[in-house]
């Protein structure tokens, strides 16, 4: 472990000589992604500092023990052994999991579709649930969520809501919220008091940046028109709405949450480029056979993935098979223990993978 831990340390050597090149500095994209490298390096430098010195005390405790001259110096060094002992293991599994190559798709920002499912007004509902609940959850992390575009339920909640987050490692975080989420519950326009079940989908594309996804925009159609729903009269008489046709793909995006036609444009063509370049990554992890799908963070975007069940107040993620009786806190945006558990899980299965290959 030790070897593997010094290459890393000449790396990390490196990556902190070249942030202060000024042609680096200069060049931003580089010098963001260098600095990235730096943060994601520094925290194994830590680890591997307290790895040398719990090596070196093990190893000194010895020597003493196996002098054995003086009795209460061998009594002090049989304690700094068996607390060296003790710690390690822990230490090593910790170093094992830092040391799993990260995906670069991580470190992105996301764009966000929650869409109703089957439940007719519930759907509707649930699916406004779900984007309170992200809100709620991405305030905690102090990240920033910006809606682009939303399609009302009649009830209330939304058909349709589409919406960015940006922050540190959201993609690597969020991933694990792809897929469809159920929820079973008395519905408020229910009169008999019966449980029903009703569903929606969740989509999580990491933002594309320009030199991610070329987008060739003599393939796009852009459509201006006026915003429909509240927004006061600046915004419903303009022709501030955007709407992108996609020509090759058929794909189309909307956006018409800002008063500026410029900002929609530009909302929309992030969502657009995240879509192609998603589907681009999709196609390219099924040509690669070594990259294997993980149970937990991709796959097949209709599975069931989690059950809120709120006469009974617990969560079911079926994945990983948890179960938790929180429901309350969950729904209001307390999922970080459910997110652990699920990198817990795709570590564990990336570990595994990596071990087979050695």
């Amino acid at each position: 472990m030790l070897e593997k831990l010094e290459i890393i340390k000449q790396r990390f050597d490196e990556v902190n000589d070249l942030i202060i090149q000024p042609d680096i500095i200069a060049d931003q994209k580089r010098y963001i992604q260098l600095n990235k490298e730096y943060k994601d390096l520094r925290v194994l430098m830590d680890k591997r500092d307290a790895y040398v010195e719990l090596t070196d005390n093990l190893k000194e405790a010895e020597e003493i023990i196996a002098d054995g001259s003086d009795p209460e110096m061998v009594e002090m060094a049989k304690l700094q052994y068996d607390e060296a002992k003790e710690a390690l293991p822990a230490l090593e599994e910790e170093i094992r999991f830092l040391l799993i190559p990260k995906d670069p798709e991580d470190a992105k920002n996301v764009v966000v579709e929650v869409r109703a499912g089957t439940g007719g007004d519930e759907a509707s509902i649930f699916a406004g649930d779900l984007y309170r609940m992200y809100t709620k959850y991405c305030e905690s992390k102090g990240w920033t969520v910006s809606v682009v575009d939303l399609n009302e339920g009649t009830a209330g909640g939304f058909k349709e809501i589409i919406f960015e987050v940006s922050g540190e490692d959201v993609y690597g975080t969020m991933k694990f919220e792809a897929g469809v989420h159920r929820v079973q519950r008395v519905p408020q326009t229910e009169t008999q008091g019966r449980v029903h079940t009703s569903a929606a989908t969740v989509v999580v594309l990491p933002e594309a940046e320009e030199f991610d996804y070329e987008l060739d925009m003599s393939e796009v159609r852009i459509e201006r028109t006026t915003s429909t729903g509240p927004g006061g009269q600046s915004v419903n008489t303009t022709y501030s709405a955007i709407k992108l046709h996609h020509e090759p793909t058929g794909m189309i995006v909307s956006c018409q949450d800002q008063k500026s036609s410029h900002k929609n444009l530009e909302k929309a063509l992030k969502v657009l480029r995240s879509r192609l370049y998603e589907e681009e990554l999709r196609k390219r992890q099924e040509a690669d056979s070594e990259k294997r799908k993980s149970m937990v963070s991709s796959g097949d975007r209709s599975a069931k993935i989690r059950t809120y069940n709120y006469p009974q107040g617990r969560v079911t993620d079926h994945r990983i098979g948890l179960t938790l009786y929180d429901l309350q806190n969950i729904i209001n945006g307390d999922i970080q223990k459910i997110i652990d558990e699920l990198q817990l899980a795709e570590n564990t299965e990336k570990l595994k993978a990596s071990d087979e290959h050695i």
